[in-house]
């Protein structure tokens, strides 16, 4: 047997799974991480703690695997994107990582709108100027930090997202590299000749700054013993960004294939094939994922609060004690006229607008907390209805398949309540870390464990399949609703 170790660095935690060829698990472990919130709209993770708490996964991991480790022979990370970690020449963090959550660059942003970058940014990168993506916020750090400007001027100041950052630890500085599919979510990289477009990295001041070696998804990226737990290092076979890597672990292999991964936040990506669309409708254009000489693209949308909203009203207000007692409430309630607009870091694709913060609306004397419980829930299906649409129109391409993953698929009345509102199926896998299971796949297409994606495709197994059900016409109803309150923002 030969086996592949796969890391997935999260917003929430980082796990480590051991693959085989055929995709089934061996052996599992989880090490949590933890975000800050310095002020209002920052938030930022400690760097070393993500390394670290890779570390931690892998030994629980290790620790849990029954095979022997010398037949492990490939490793593979996804991770979370667009968060920004800078690093001096020694390797040090020169501030905490700025997480893809934070909107502290909202004012460059509108900066960069009012000079008129926006049309050139979308044509080179295939990104809309927003502060979820890494350039915006390489830009604040380097107006309003002393440290990273110092840095840049000097030319000692290393970027990279989570990918490079773990690389380079994992590696003890010798690889400086990262994936296409990363760099295609920094606002730096030129999306049809997939290089560092000079040009922009100059207009945005950063002309100082270090920047990886780009390499397709599945490469020879370096190698590594982690940290000494195991006897020899080993090649570290793929890096791809997590959302991608869930594109690839989901099978979106061919044209209007498409994924949506539920969790804090959501991304619903769709292959769209070997050539690039340009963006529009509030979606952006983007890697899929690249192997050897093969290069697919993708129209994802993004949405930012998905299953932040629920957990913001159990955790925040108080409303329910745990998520199985709002899936019960479920059953007896409906939305009862009120609808939450998720707007905590603003609404994402395809209205991306910052009206100031969430609102509930449509409360009433006999609003009782399971009306805005499902509420919370059904806004998520609304966003993810919202992006397959304009997502249908822009790549002139029909949703002909919707696989699902992330936490939030555990929740039976949410998948029953998509699939009425989609009036489409959607189906989820057995196997729920799937980011991971891309990262692997790409790793044995690489070590040669598999002949092709294709073949890690076919060992998929189907978990759920839900199909539209006798709530269809009552979802169409509310959702043109929840349009009407979005349309006032």
């Amino acid at each position: 047997m030969q086996y592949v170790l796969a890391i997935d660095q999260g917003t929430s935690g980082t796990k480590a799974l051991v693959f085989d060829a055929a995709g089934q698990v061996h052996a599992r472990g989880f090490a949590a991480v933890s975000c800050t919130h310095p002020q209002a709209g920052f938030v930022e993770q400690d760097a070393d703690a993500l390394y670290d708490s890779v570390l931690q996964a892998v030994a629980l991991c290790l620790a849990a695997f029954t095979g022997e480790k010398r037949e492990i022979v490939g490793v593979g990370i996804s991770n979370q994107r667009e968060t920004v970690v800078v690093w001096d020449e020694h390797g040090k963090p020169i501030v905490p990582a700025v997480s893809w959550q934070c909107q502290r660059s909202l004012a460059i942003c509108e900066r960069l709108k009012r000079d008129g970058l926006g049309p050139r940014i979308a044509e080179k990168t295939g990104l809309l100027i927003d502060p979820y993506f890494s350039g915006t916020k390489l830009i604040w750090l380097n107006e309003n930090d002393e440290r990273v400007r110092e840095h840049i001027a000097r030319g000692t100041a290393c970027f990279g997202t989570v990918d490079s950052w773990l690389l380079y630890r994992l590696t003890k500085g010798v690889a400086y590299r990262s994936d296409y599919t990363n760099a295609s979510r920094t606002m730096l990289l030129d999306l049809a000749s997939l290089e560092w477009d000079r040009e922009l990295i100059a207009e945005f001041g950063l002309e100082g700054l270090r920047l990886p070696e780009l390499e397709p998804s599945s490469s020879n990226f370096g190698s590594t013993d982690f940290n000494g737990l195991l006897a020899r290092p080993i090649p570290i076979v793929s890096m791809i960004g997590d959302s991608h890597a869930a594109a690839v672990g989901e099978g979106c292999l061919m044209p209007g294939v498409a994924k949506a991964t539920m969790g804090t936040g959501s991304s619903i990506m769709m292959n769209v094939g070997g050539k690039p669309r340009p963006p529009a409708h509030g979606l952006v254009s983007t890697l899929c994922f690249a192997a050897g000489a093969r290069v697919d693209y993708a129209m994802e949308g993004i949405i930012i609060s998905a299953g932040s909203t629920p957990a913001f009203l159990k955790e925040k207000l108080n409303l329910f004690g745990d998520f199985a007692q709002a899936e019960q409430a479920f059953a007896d309630y409906d939305n009862g006229g009120v609808y939450l607009i998720p707007a905590f870091s603003g609404i994402g694709c395809p209205h991306w607008k910052y009206p100031g913060g969430a609102q509930i609306v449509g409360l009433k004397f006999s609003t009782s907390w399971q009306h805005v419980a499902r509420a919370a829930y059904e806004s998520i299906a609304y966003q993810i209805k919202d992006v397959i649409t304009v997502m249908e129109q822009s790549a002139n391409v029909q949703l002909s398949e919707l696989h699902l993953d992330g936490g939030l698929v555990q929740r039976p009345f949410l998948l029953q309540y998509l699939a009425d509102t989609l009036n489409r199926p959607v189906s989820t896998l057995a196997l729920s870390e799937i980011s991971a299971a891309g990262a692997a796949a790409l790793a044995m297409l690489e070590a040669g464990l598999i002949p092709s994606l294709d073949a890690h495709r076919e060992n998929r197994v189907i978990a759920r399949r839900v199909e539209p059900g006798p709530g269809v016409q009552a979802a169409a109803r509310n959702h043109a609703q929840w349009l009407e309150w979005i349309g006032r923002l």
